[in-house]
């Protein structure tokens, strides 16, 4: 791990955040329709997995997938024009936080069905495997769709037929409302990886090189024909499950503990000065570019003209 590299994490981490709390603050004042799912708290994962691949590898994302699509290359202002259901959102409007992508990054796009992104994700790991492209695919799910018959299913096919697929968990500690402990008796999902005769390892999610490291290693596995592996990075949500939940099944007091002492940029941040002897003269200046690209992003969206309703019937398929 370089400095450049390790700048390039925290910038990564940086451009997540900002973005999130900007769709935050947009969604309040009534500039963004339908629900939105922020990763706020959870950047290290996507920030450290996807700095472990390729451009022209895939990831395969989930409801909550803003910061998948940011850390693997998405346009953040196509991406704003998107939540805001704008013509020049990176699915021309249509797909809304459920179901963004831009497939120009190897996105294969978040997926509103718990676990449903699991089998597309196997899919492109099959179609990697047949035409020998040596690419790999990072699968992001949420520990609520380890309990989901499609997970078992596309781990049991995965480690049969060898596929170049990273199972990535996005432990969160609940799933929607339900605490960890009250949908599974297990204390590490990744203990299920044993069922399919896979690497099971248990990561800090807040921490962006132990995700990195930790996929870097299952990217070699994949690549070299091994098959996949399951990584379980236990991190947290700072905001409820969607906007506007009342976050009845958890604490203030253990959401600011979280926020307060393992905040992954935060930590990363003092990493960077401690150990990598980066100076905050190097750091505000990639803070205040993001800050200034994020609000580009919004008057790009804010000024996008909506879809005209005559092409309602535009690239639907059937």
């Amino acid at each position: 791990m370089d400095k450049s590299l390790a700048l390039n994490l925290y910038a990564t981490m940086f451009r997540i955040r900002t973005f999130e709390e900007e769709v935050k603050r947009q969604f309040e004042d009534g500039n963004i329709p339908g629900f939105i799912h922020l990763g706020s708290g959870q950047e290290a994962v996507s920030a450290g997995a996807c700095a472990a691949i390729n451009h022209d590898d895939y990831i395969g994302s989930t409801h909550r997938g803003h910061a998948n699509l940011i850390a693997k290359g998405g346009r953040t202002d196509k991406m704003m024009a998107e939540l805001f259901a704008r013509e020049t959102g990176s699915c021309k409007g249509r797909g809304g936080c459920l179901h963004i992508t831009e497939m120009g990054v190897g996105s294969l796009g978040a997926n509103g069905i718990v676990a449903a992104g699991i089998i597309v994700a196997n899919g492109a790991a099959l179609s990697a495997k047949l035409q020998h492209n040596n690419k790999v695919v990072l699968t992001f799910f949420g520990d609520g769709a380890t309990n989901q018959g499609k997970f078992h299913e596309a781990m049991n096919l995965a480690s049969l037929w060898s596929l170049p697929n990273i199972f990535i968990c996005e432990n969160n500690l609940y799933g929607e409302a339900t605490p960890l402990a009250q949908h599974m008796k297990l204390k590490d999902i990744a203990v299920r990886a044993k069922a399919y005769d896979m690497p099971g390892v248990v990561v800090d999610g807040q921490d962006v090189l132990a995700v990195y490291e930790a996929v870097s290693t299952a990217v070699k596995r994949a690549r070299d024909g091994k098959g996949p592996t399951l990584i379980e990075a236990k991190t947290y949500r700072f905001h409820g499950h969607h906007i506007g939940d009342p976050e009845t099944y958890r604490t203030k007091e253990e959401v600011e503990e979280w926020m307060e002492k393992r905040d992954p940029i935060k930590l990363f941040k003092e990493k960077l000065i401690k150990e990598f002897k980066v100076k905050n003269t190097e750091i505000d200046p990639i803070e205040a570019k993001i800050l200034k690209e994020i609000e580009a992003a919004v008057t790009f969206a804010s000024g996008s003209p909506t879809p005209d309703p005559a092409s309602l019937t535009r690239d639907v398929y059937v």
